[in-house]
């Protein structure tokens, strides 16, 4: 049986990433923080609340999944395929599990001429990870093949003086040269146990 056009674009595919984010469950928190969200907005405008709490949902799980799409929509009262317009024309959103550690790497003008290019090539031979198959807005997130690791440029992260600059997670760092790639690496593959 052939699958529609929307649950192709809904499915999240499996990645080497996934084994560090538990698949999507409503938890109490997850309950209460979309009550809160739902309560900034006049009833028949509830559906504003989409972007935060489709934040709120990637923040705390890694990526939107299908069911936190059906799980969005329902909280808002519209269809899953106004959801997933949101989730497919913001390049922030991810259908996919990232790596443990996600690393986005600036790639605009005074990132480019400091190097991030040589950046991102340096992180992906050290992590294993092959670019080739990236595709800039619909598939930008590479992973490693044991998972930890995962990629993605990004458009400008305001600190241009101290290119090149990129965020591991939430975690920002400048003047990352090529040649400073493992030391990156190293200070987050030695963490007993950080959060994604």
């Amino acid at each position: 049986m052939s699958s529609s056009i929307l649950e192709d674009n809904v499915a999240s595919e499996e990645t080497p990433g996934s084994k560090f984010f538990p698949p999507f469950t409503p938890t109490p928190a997850l309950e209460a923080e979309a009550d809160k969200r739902l309560a900034q907005f006049p009833e028949d405008q509830k559906r504003s609340a989409v972007l935060p709490l489709l934040h709120f949902v990637q923040h705390h799980h890694g990526f939107i999944s299908a069911e936190a799409i059906d799980w969005v929509a329902g909280r808002l009262g519209i269809e899953p395929i106004k959801v997933l317009e949101v989730v497919t024309f913001y390049p922030g959103f991810r259908q996919s599990a990232p790596g443990k550690f996600h690393i986005r790497v600036c790639r605009t003008l005074s990132c480019a001429m400091g190097g991030s290019h040589e950046l991102m090539d340096k992180i992906c031979e050290l992590t294993g990870i092959d670019r080739s198959h990236a595709d800039s807005h619909h598939h930008p997130v590479t992973v490693s093949p044991c998972g930890k690791w995962s990629v993605e440029f990004a458009e400008c992260l305001a600190s241009c003086g101290t290119a090149p600059v990129c965020l591991v997670n939430d975690d920002f760092h400048e003047g990352v040269a090529a040649d400073k790639a493992q030391s990156l690496l190293d200070q987050y593959d030695s963490a007993p146990s950080a959060e994604h």
